[in-house]
């Protein structure tokens, strides 16, 4: 099994250390390099190539939405491996979370997470979807929900963009029904809960879990949890 290769861009001395030292002692974890500021971690996510960078908002010289969108822009379409972004911050206010998903950011954590969700959060983020920590997670759902969201914040939310018109949602459901349980499951993903906690609710496996979400990821045609919670929400499937 492939390392997850990351790189961490935080100016607060001891979060970056400890992050670090938590890191670097995990076998599935390849720690490629830091950065105390923004100009210095453009610099490392250029060079290292990392599968993952974790960007601290609060950044002294460029906050780290601004980091991410230059490092986004930058990077080529074509390019075979691209670099995700796992944005961690203090603020969990609508202005911040929908601006750093706009910028591109992948996921979004809060920074009193704990280590055990941070690697939940960099395995997810490495799968290629989109991890949302639960203190934050129903903004960006309640946001996408909102019929009377004005077009910055429509554009702030192309990350979870759904491409369905509305009467295609019924036709989705009707072709591919979810069951009982993957209805459990898909409303325990609108509350934010991880994959741990889903299983511990619901007494099942992790592995089980992971089963129920990549079908009704697929019976929703999303690409993601995040995608397919505003498509389950916009559906009425969950409230």
């Amino acid at each position: 099994m492939s390392k997850i290769r990351v790189a961490l861009i935080e100016d607060h001395d001891l979060t970056r250390v400890g992050i670090r030292t938590a890191l670097q002692q995990r076998s599935e974890i390849e720690f490629v390099g830091e950065a105390a500021n923004a100009t210095d971690g453009l610099k490392l996510l250029e060079t290292s190539r990392p599968d993952i960078g974790i960007v601290d908002i609060g950044l002294p010289d460029i906050d780290g939405i601004e980091l991410t969108r230059r490092f986004k822009e930058a990077r080529s379409a074509e390019e075979e491996t691209q670099t995700k972004i796992l944005v961690l911050t203090l603020q969990d206010n609508e202005e911040a979370v929908m601006a750093a998903f706009a910028a591109g950011a992948d996921s979004y954590c809060m920074k009193n997470i704990s280590f055990d969700n941070l690697l939940e959060a960099l395995q997810v983020t490495y799968e290629g979807n989109a991890w949302i920590d639960p203190a934050i997670a129903r903004i960006v759902l309640t946001q996408a929900k909102s019929s009377e969201v004005g077009a910055d914040a429509a554009a702030a939310l192309k990350t979870v963009t759904i491409n369905a018109a509305e009467p295609e949602y019924s036709q989705l459901i009707e072709a591919y029904p979810l069951t009982e349980r993957e209805l459990e499951v898909l409303q325990l993903i609108v509350e934010g809960c991880s994959n741990a906690a889903i299983a511990e609710k619901l007494y099942i496996t992790v592995g089980t879990v992971k089963t129920h979400v990549r079908n009704i990821l697929n019976k929703l045609c999303a690409d993601d949890r995040t995608q397919a919670a505003v498509r389950a929400l916009r559906s009425g499937l969950v409230g």
